[in-house]
């Protein structure tokens, strides 16, 4: 059997077969099935697959059977793709879970791979058969490869640890753990092969390495490999034993050390032993055997060794518990000679062997030694001393004394030994004790024999590699003192592997340059390992043993009992559920919880010997006997288990037979090692603690890697593994917490080649074509990806992912191929059909060519022709020369083409020629530098070679200092010895001292007369301390009104912080005091033994100084409450700053609101400056031409002047009130900056204050109510805003109506006019269009918002399904913070308990102090102590309560932490398919938002286009009645040009004189007609401004009359209510309610002065701009005759500008109106809360001085607190009187904000005036008629095809959608296997198609929505034409006034006819050249500041009735 499977192919037990792995088909059917892992009782986890869900459970359906079962969601772990199947390393599992883990170890270890990595574990499947893996052809496969090359082998491991030493020059460790049988010996034994094999010294080394000072060379090459590998054999015998799980288990744990030198060859070795189980040479389980050792003697020794030894048959020895028990496939007695042979190899000695297998056999005669019970007595006697004949004769001693030292030993009692008889029980324990030990020495003695044999090489060692073989994790039913000193180890091993790992993850992250917190696991296991190691505060459960083991009456219940006291309350341990439990106490471990006996732990940690004995075994004839027991007469003392008290301090006796540090002896077997104190003893607890922390100590300064071994099967069975047997392992031996760290990292990492390569298929065009770095590539393919940035890390050679997200990607590359392999076959498939079809079709043809050549050849065979032209054209030569010529071209063509190759050749090995030639050159040169350096490098080397020399001279003189220093540590050690002695001195004065106090407490019982007064004193200080509780509840409600009225004091902070320090120096004082009172309280009492009659002085001292200490303790109290109060009146002024804080905020977004309008308004101020300048100008030059020009009265130049003083007076009025307003805004700037100022300092005041009083739950609960009531303010402040918003909005729209309004009377206006009728009617209603548009585009942005919202609606019904994807991860993370909430307050009860039994032990050393002072209160406190025992004893019954709880309570928590940690997987997964449908839900919504725009622009240009119909429509209209009155005003225009003619042609006639020719005389003619008509109209304008002016001027003095009386009375009536106001604010500060009134009524009156205000000032700017109307109108008639085209042009572009422009300005103004009035309205609060500050501050004074008055003259505290109160009210006044002068200053800024607003209205209506100039750029609009009617057609068109065609592109992708849909079920149907996945898949298919449906009916809603609202601007457009006919009304009453300016008209007209009679007299009249052409508009900015709206625009349609030229007569 062995022979044939040493013939199979090795690497089948290495390889996976990667093609079953990848196997497409499985990999399909996982992207098919939502496989999952469901619990299982008989597999551990089964897989199923999901069927539905159904709230908290699921119905699944298994694998196996396709049986359908309802599960729990939390039962349910996921399952990894099929890629992950068998992998090597667990750790790149991207679902990393206990099933994930079972299922890969299992599936590998059925395939017979029995090693996996798990992360930096290697774990290792026991295979119960031998595998072909372990053979020189494998060592030699896994030399000098890296860990990840080759799959998992512990060669793999062996390795990387031996090249890292060699590497890195760090010393390595193996550590091998796990369960007996799991097979860690045979790992160990492998490793040990593969590093003697890699680094054994005989493959390369030479004699000289050898040492000089080795006793004598090896005789074979390789010798210390060899001893190596046998010292196991020999360990095994004496050390390993059959057990029910393990033939051939190790009973001790070992850490085998071996040494290497700088080369790497092996130069020793040393072993270290731990917990040799020696109870098993005495006693053993059923089915079990003892140690090998004792079978393989008795079986294999010779006639001759078994007379010498005198052995016997199995069955004759009763140590034997089971007789002979054979092992098998194993022979004893060959074992034995193998046994034999290995000794001899390590060089063993015959006479050593034989003392070896004598003290064998002595231990099975103790045994045999019976002891029976006397008659009478309880002595033990022996009734036969064979054995013990046989057993002296063995170990070499005398028979009678051993009899007499086992059953009679001498005792050591105070300074005389005793004989004391022994029991029958007590004899046999000696016998039991005396072989252990025997068995222990003599297994210590093989070990360091051994470390001898190994250890040959002194200090060569360069560094080492240690395997440690040690048990692993044990949990039995009722585990003992060895499963704790075991589960300690591996709780030790487990953190250090916690703690490497991280260290390892750690370096790679920085390696890779990642960001990562470093996290220390080892921390978790820190609680547990202190509460088995502590020394004390509290100690821990050794060294408890530890104390217990020193007190003679101490048992194990005494020892259980102070576990449970001094540790009940650890959260590592647990007491006994219930009082029937069998386990005395259970301790958490990282493996789960165990239940521990303490049964026989005293005895065990002992280990008491009989000392007797022992000193005859010493004195042993034997010197091999002697040897093993040297050490324990001369320097140890032990503890023996029949010594009394006495005894056990004070016998000498032999030291403990426990473990002990055997690597460290030199000369002796076993040197003083451990040195002792006299009369103490070291235990068994304390040796093996020692041990492990140098262990631990070793391991730590080496670089540790980790083996697993499992136990597959309790059976022994090849190829059988029980799933809960192996997840119980992987608990223990921490491969599961392993997984669990690797989780809070990055375990998947690959590399970027391998990324790229893999995944590079996902991102197709996210690489652009060419090089690129790996890293730069995965980077884009990242971002291609989306993925989320907490899923990933990019290193410098590697990618890194959370657990998860490799599994996501493999499912879409899998979708991904299936797409791509679908559309490649498809392709082939079409390619393949069209060669098929290309090819029948030439075939096709190639038919019917052959019949139509077959045709003719038929119709031309029996032609003689064609005969006779077959036979000769054969015999024509011209062919040929043919055929010849193409062949010599031919030959030509391709001897030139080998002639340019050769050529080509020819010239690149010239090249390369030349390369080679200096290549060969550099070569040369390199040549001659090596030389140079070789030379160098002997140098180096003749030189190394001397500082070799001179290093090992120092070598040898260190030596000898060592030797120095040992001779020192000898000396020190007696020294050592000296000190001893003292402290046993000490320990005699310590007993003395005992004796003193002793007598000190009987002077006790004279203080309880004095405790009876002190009580009786302590009753009246209660009463006094009732009425002081009294007083303090009275001060209470003082202090806590006086807290509720200071609300923006903040300094009280600090000063309570001092006032607080002043209590704590008072409180330290008090405490002295009190120390000095008891001190010299004590005085006192030793002055009562002298003199007894000062007593009752001292004693009315002492009553005096408590009643003081009481009084003082009172205060205390008050002054603590006091403190409390002053915290919560803190937290309440901290409230109320936040409140402050919200005012500041808001104050400053209004400052910045008031600068911006500011900046606004100077920019407005400095165009209107402009303005003011060209204007005057333009009126100086006017000036000069009026005078030039006519003749005007006396009453004109009279108005003119009038006027100027007028407006000179209007400026300086401007510039007064500019500069008053810059002042103003000036003083404001500053007062806000120092009010920003206070606020930032009392902010960081109160931010210190905060961060001192924010530690309390009632900070918190303020903290949420400030947070409430700032969500109020908020909500406040945001419909405010509203509000405010709205307002704006209204005034807006009231301002476009009046702008609408004039524009339609301007409109009127101009119909009326006669020549300019057309172009003005062009205008208006261009303008109308322009703002109808606008109301249009603001109506269809309302609609895009619409549709926008219906967007988000859309994006909120998919965001829902995110929704319900996160929501059950919400609820577990709630259930989760449920459960943390109960743990926490479970917690919290056991701290409180914890605190209580502190409290309580302090009370009761308080109260074993005053023991020592006053026994009579003894009594009382003993009473006190059960009480609190009893109060003990049920808190500890409800601490384990709620321990068990707890219990439930962290399985829970485990539970639901392991589901978050798949949930987070699972989230990370789910948010890649959010992203996925956000990016869908992003095309789909570029789409959409395209189509939108497409409708609405398509929308706009219809819409544009009908309005435009509409307007031409009108136009034309309008143009008909204007052709009609242009038509008339012709004929009037010939009437009068006929009547002009005879004129002239009588003026002709008269002037004879005149010699000018027919020519001229028309151009004067024509000339003159243009002057005349220029001059009618002229004359007509100035009769009407004449008149106007004069009514203007008429009703500006009344109305300035007017204003100037009611501006005096608003502003005596303001400075009346100012004086109210003050006084009302003086009233404020008694009465808050009168104030209250007195403001409202102000602030009424205020407001209803102000409306006064506005409206006076609109009429007296209604007066003030038609004066100035009057005169622009006379300036404009002036101006008439200048050409300004030029300057219309640049009027038109500033216009466009300043329209826009004064839009905003009008905004910013109402704003600032508005920000002003809330200022003002803000402003009068803080005042009113400054007052009440006051008020309550005087409140707080008086109280606070009655309160000062009534406490007593001895608290300083208090007179400090009255005198920074006062200070603070003095402050608090002074704040009132600036708060008052800040109100009066805030009423004047108030008055000049009005008149600044009104200012600001009236340039806003000026700038409205200046932006109509742009309506003349109109006109252009007219040429685009055509061009828009002709697009309007082509448009409508255009969106109908559109709409179709988005509608057809979504028709047929449904269309293509179901055809993939039906190829899919056409594909899938094939196959019966996966129907129930094509069904989900169809069903998928059909909800993607209905979403595309409703997304398409959603698509053709929005369209009907867009069609509705076109349909309401139709609406809106009629109403809008029906507000034109109201404004007709309008313009109807302006009809009525140009009546009334015709009449004035009429008079102008006979002014011409004189002007007619002066032309016919021949009177001069001059006009100028340059008064030709149209009149342009120009406004004066004086004249425009003070205009209303409605003159304004009417002044503006007379300036553009005027503008227009008169069509000149032809």
């Amino acid at each position: 059997m062995s022979h044939r499977i040493g013939q199979e192919d090795p690497e089948r037990y290495l390889f996976v077969d990667r093609a079953v792995v990848y196997n497409p088909a499985t990999q399909a059917d996982w992207t098919a099935k939502k496989l999952v892992w469901v619990p299982s009782e008989r597999h551990g986890f089964e897989a199923a697959s999901i069927r539905e869900e159904r709230g908290e459970e699921v119905l699944v359906e298994l694998a196996e059977n396709g049986k359908k079962v309802v599960i729990n969601k939390d039962d349910i772990q996921k399952m990894n793709p099929p890629k992950f199947s068998k992998v090597e390393d667990m750790a790149e599992l991207t679902c990393l879970n206990e099933a994930s883990v079972l299922h890969n170890l299992k599936d590998r270890y059925y395939s017979g791979l029995i090693y996996t990595y798990s992360g930096l574990f290697c774990v290792v499947i026991n295979p119960y058969k031998n595998l072909p893996i372990y053979s020189e052809n494998i060592i030699e496969m896994y030399r000098g490869k890296k860990r990840h090359e080759m799959p998992p082998h512990i060669y793999a491991i062996s390795e990387s640890a031996y090249r890292c030493m060699l590497q890195d020059r760090e010393d390595q460790s193996i550590l091998c753990t796990g369960e007996s049988g799991a097979g860690k010996t045979e790992n160990t034994k492998k490793v040990i092969q593969y590093l003697a094999h890699v680094a054994s010294s005989h493959k390369g080394r030479k004699d000289h390495n050898i040492p000089p000072e080795s006793p004598k060379a090896f005789k074979l090459q390789g010798e210390l490999e060899r001893q190596l590998l046998q010292a196991n054999p020999i360990l095994e015998s004496f050390g390993n034993a059959k057990t029910v799980k393990n033939d051939n288990s190790s009973r001790f744990g070992k850490f085998i050390r071996i040494n290497f030198d700088v080369a790497g060859y092996i130069v020793g070795a040393n072993i270290e032993t731990y917990l040799l189980e020696k109870s098993r040479a005495i006693r053993q389980a059923k089915d079990e055997r003892t140690f090998h050792i004792f079978y393989r003697l008795l079986a294999g020794a010779g006639e001759h060794l078994r007379t010498d030894l005198l052995l016997e048959g199995f069955n004759s020895y009763r140590f034997l518990s089971n007789g002979h028990i054979p092992i098998p496939g194993q022979q004893d007695k060959e074992n034995f000679q193998e046994t034999m042979e290995a000794m001899h190899v390590m060089g063993f000695s015959h006479d050593e062997i034989v003392c070896m297998l004598k003290v064998v056999s002595a231990v099975l005669q103790f045994g045999n030694i019976v002891f029976k019970k006397e008659r009478n007595t309880d002595q033990a006697s022996m009734p036969e001393n064979t054995a013990a004949q046989k057993l002296c004769h063995l170990l070499g001693m005398n028979v009678m004394e051993f009899t007499r030292a086992i059953l009679t030993p001498r005792i050591k009692v105070g300074r005389d030994y005793v004989q004391k008889a022994q029991t029958k029980e007590q004899a046999d324990f000696a016998v039991e004790a005396l072989a252990k030990a025997t068995y222990e020495r003599l297994f210590r003695w093989l070990v360091h024999r051994i470390n001898k044999a190994l250890d040959r090489t002194k200090r060569q060692g360069a560094s080492f590699i240690g395997i440690l073989d040690i048990a692993g994790f044990e949990i039995f039913e009722l585990n003992s003192f060895e499963q704790l000193c075991i589960n300690y180890t591996n709780e030790k091993l487990q953190q250090l592997f916690n703690h490497t790992m991280f260290i390892l993850e750690q370096e790679e992250y920085q390696r890779e340059g990642i960001e990562w917190s470093f996290i220390d696991f080892g921390l978790d296991l820190q609680p547990c390992i202190d509460l088995i190691e502590r020394p004390n505060n509290p100690p821990g459960i050794l060294a408890l043993l530890d104390e217990e083991c020193w007190f003679p009456k101490a048992t194990d219940k005494t020892f259980v009992d102070k576990v449970l006291q001094e540790q009940g309350t650890h959260t590592k341990f647990q007491k006994p559920r219930q009082l029937k439990d069998k386990a005395d106490f259970c301790i958490i471990h990282y493996a789960g919880r165990v239940d521990y006996k303490a049964d026989e732990w005293l005895m065990k940690n002992m280990d008491p010997l009989n000392d007797n004995v022992a000193t005859l075994l010493h004195q042993s004839t034997d010197k091999f006997v002697a040897e093993l027991w040297k050490d324990d007469i001369q320097t140890f003392q032990r503890a023996s288990f029949y010594d009394n008290v006495s005894g056990l301090h004070e016998a000498p006796v032999d030291r403990i037979v426990g473990l002990d540090q055997v690597a460290g002896m030199n000369e002796t077997a076993f040197g003083a090692a451990y040195k002792t104190k006299k009369g103490m003893f070291r235990t068994v607890g304390q040796l093996y603690k020692e041990q492990l922390s140098k262990l631990m100590a070793t391991l730590r300064n080496t670089n540790p890697n980790f083996v697993r071994c499992i136990l597959p099967n309790h059976e022994k069975r090849a190829g059988k593994l029980d799933p809960h047997l192996v997840l119980d392992q992987l608990r223990c031996n921490g491969v599961l917490e392993g997984i669990r760290i690797c989780r809070q990292g990055f375990p998947n990492r690959i590399v970027f080649q391998e990324f790229r390569q893999r995944y590079e298929i996902l991102t197709p065009n996210a690489i652009p074509k060419g090089f690129m770095d790996g890293k730069q590539a995965c980077e884009r393919m990242i971002q291609a990806l989306e993925l989320d940035g907490n899923l990933f890390r990019i290193g410098q050679s590697k990618i890194f992912f959370r657990a998860g997200v490799l599994a996501h990607l493999e499912e879409e590359r899998d979708l991904k191929i299936t797409d791509i392999i679908i559309y490649f076959q498809a392709v082939c498939r079409g390619y393949l059909a069209r060669k098929a079809f290309a090819k029948k079709q030439q075939q096709l043809s190639a038919l019917k060519v052959l019949q139509r050549n077959c045709a003719a050849y038929l119709k031309l065979r029996h032609w003689q022709w064609w005969r006779l032209f077959t036979k000769v054209k054969p015999l024509l030569q011209v062919t040929r020369q043919e055929e010849e010529m193409q062949a010599k071209d031919e030959e030509l063509v391709k001897v030139k083409e080998k002639q340019i190759k050769v050529e080509g050749e020819l010239v690149e090995m010239e090249r390369k020629h030349q390369q080679l030639m200096e290549e060969k050159n550099i070569l040369a040169e390199q040549l001659q530098a090596e030389t140079e350096l070789f030379a160098e490098a002997e140098e180096m080397r003749a030189r190394l070679a001397s500082k070799k020399q001179e290093l090992e001279e120092i070598l040898h003189d260190l030596e000898s200092r060592l030797e120095e220093e040992e001779e020192r540590t000898q000396g020190l050690q007696t020294e050592k010895k000296k000190m001893q002695s003292h402290i046993q001195d000490l320990e005699e004065q310590l007993d003395e001292e005992e004796a003193a106090r002793q007598k000190l407490q009987l002077e006790k019982v004279t203080a309880e007369a004095k405790m009876k007064k002190y009580e009786e004193d302590i009753l009246l200080l209660e009463d006094q301390n009732s009425k002081f509780l009294k007083e303090k509840k009275l001060l209470e409600d003082r202090i806590n009104e006086v807290t509720s009225m200071l609300t923006e004091e903040e300094e009280k902070a600090k000063n309570l912080g001092k006032v607080k320090n002043k209590q704590e120096m008072m409180m330290v004082d008090l405490e002295e005091r009190l120390k000095k009172e008891e001190k010299t309280r004590q005085e006192l009492e030793k002055a009562k033994r002298k003199l007894d009659g000062e007593t009752s002085d001292f004693q009315d001292q002492i009553a005096e100084l408590q009643s003081q200490i009481e009084e003082f303790k009172v205060q205390l109290s008050k002054k603590e409450e006091e403190q409390q109060m002053m915290q919560t009146r803190g937290e309440e002024e901290v409230s109320q700053k936040n409140n402050a804080l919200k005012q500041v905020r808001e104050l400053q977004a209004q400052l910045s609101e008031l600068q911006e309008d500011l900046e606004s308004e100077k920019q407005a101020r400095n165009k209107a400056e402009k303005l003011k300048r060209d204007l005057s100008e333009e009126l100086e030059a006017l000036k000069t031409e009026l005078e030039d020009t006519l003749d005007t009265t006396a009453a004109q130049q009279e108005l003119r002047t009038k006027r100027e003083q007028e407006v000179a007076e209007l400026k300086k009025a401007i510039e007064e009130e500019t500069k008053n307003h810059e002042a103003q805004i000036q003083e404001m700037r500053q007062r806000h900056a120092t009010a920003l100022e206070e606020l930032s300092e009392q902010l960081e005041q109160a931010k210190r204050f905060k961060a001192n009083l924010e530690k309390t739950k009632q900070s918190q609960e303020n903290a949420n109510k400030e947070l409430a009531s700032e969500v109020k303010g908020l909500q406040q402040a945001k419909s405010e805003s509203e509000h405010k918003r709205k307002k704006v909005e209204a005034q807006l729209q009231e301002f476009m109506a009046r702008v609408t309004e004039g524009e339609r009377a301007k409109g009127e206006l101009a119909e009326r006019s006669h020549k300019l009728q057309t172009e003005l009617d062009n205008v208006s209603t261009m303008l109308e269009d322009a703002e109808r548009k606008g109301i249009k585009l603001a109506k269809d942005v309302s609609g895009l918002e619409s549709q926008l919202q219906d967007t988000q609606e859309l994006l909120q019904e998919e965001t829902r399904q995110k929704l319900n994807l996160s929501s059950r991860i919400r609820q577990l993370e709630e259930e989760k913070n449920a459960l943390q909430e109960q743990q926490e307050e479970d917690e919290e009860a056991r701290k409180n308990l914890e605190k209580q039994m502190l409290t309580l032990q302090a009370q009761l050393s308080d109260s074993k102090k005053k023991l020592e002072d006053d026994v009579g209160t003894i009594e009382s406190l003993e009473e006190a102590k059960k009480k609190m025992q009893k109060d003990l004893e049920l808190a500890n019954q409800h601490l384990e309560e709620k321990t068990i709880a707890f219990e439930k309570m962290e399985k829970t928590k485990t539970r639901l932490q392991q589901e978050l940690d798949d949930l987070t997987v699972d989230l990370d997964h789910q948010r890649q398919i959010v992203s996925n449908l956000e990016k869908k839900q992003k095309k789909f919504d570029q789409m959409l938002a395209e189509e939108k725009s497409i409708s609405a622009r398509y929308a706009e240009e219809r819409d544009r286009a009908e309005a435009e119909a509409r307007e031409k429509e009108t136009k034309a209209l309008s143009l008909t009645r204007a052709l009609d009155e242009a038509l008339e005003a012709k004929e009037e225009l010939e009437r009068i040009n006929k009547q002009l003619r005879a004129e002239m042609e009588d003026l002709m006639s008269s002037k004879d004189d005149v010699g000018k020719n027919v020519h001229e005389l028309e151009k004067s003619k024509r000339t003159l007609e243009q002057q005349l008509e220029e001059m009618k109209t002229q004359l007509e304008e100035l009769e009407d401004e004449l008149q106007a002016t004069e009514d203007a001027k008429l009703r500006l003095e009344v109305n300035m009359q007017a204003m100037k009386a009611q501006y005096e009375r608003d502003l005596q009536g303001r400075d009346d209510q100012n004086d109210e106001k003050k006084r009302a604010l003086i009233k404020q500060v008694r009465e808050m309610e009168a104030e209250l009134e007195d403001e409202r009524k102000q602030r009424g009156l205020a407001v209803a002065a102000k409306k006064k205000l506005e409206v006076d000032l609109k009429d007296i700017e209604g007066h003030i701009e038609g004066a100035n109307k009057a005169r622009d109108e006379a300036i404009k008639q002036l101006r008439k005759l200048q050409a300004q085209m030029k300057d219309y042009q640049r009027e038109l572009e500033d216009t466009r500008a300043s329209r826009d422009d004064i839009f905003a300005l009008s905004k910013e103004n109402e704003k600032k109106l508005k920000s002003l009035e809330a200022e003002i309205v803000q402003l009068h609060e803080d005042l009113a809360a400054s007052e009440r500050g006051r008020r309550h501050a005087e409140q707080e004074r008086d109280e606070l001085q009655d309160e000062i008055s009534n406490s007593t003259s001895g608290k300083s505290a208090l007179m400090d607190e009255k005198r920074r109160l006062e200070a603070r009210i003095a402050q608090l006044e002074e704040e009132l009187e600036e708060e008052q002068g800040n109100m009066e200053l805030l009423n004047d800024r108030f008055r000049k904000t009005a008149m600044q607003v009104d200012t600001l209205s009236t340039e806003l209506s000026a700038e409205r005036s200046s932006g109509q100039k742009s309506e003349n750029s109109r006109q252009q609009l007219e040429r685009q008629n055509k061009d828009l009617r002709a697009k309007l057609g082509e448009l409508e068109g255009s969106v109908k095809s559109r709409f179709k065609a988005s509608i057809t592109a979504l028709e047929a992708k449904i269309a293509q959608l179901e055809e993939q849909l039906e190829q899919e079920a056409r594909e899938r149907a094939a196959a019966n296997k996966i129907v129930r996945r094509t069904e989900k898949k169809l069903k998928e298919v059909c909800m993607q198609v209905e979403d595309e449906r409703r997304h398409a009916d959603q698509f053709k809603e929005q369209t009907e929505k867009a069609n509705s609202r076109m349909k309401q601007l139709k609406r809106q457009l009629e109403e809008a034409e029906e507000e034109a006919t109201r404004a007709n009304a309008s313009r109807r009453k302006l009809q009525r006034e140009l009546d009334d300016a015709t009449e004035a008209s009429e008079g102008l007209s006979r002014e011409v006819h004189t002007l007619k009679n002066r032309l016919r007299r021949g009177g001069p009249i001059s006009f100028s050249s340059s008064r030709s052409g149209r009149r342009p508009l120009q406004v004066e900015g004086t004249s425009l500041d003070l205009l209303s709206d409605d003159e304004l625009e009417n002044k503006i349609t007379d300036s553009n009735a005027n503008e227009t030229p008169a069509p000149q007569p032809e």
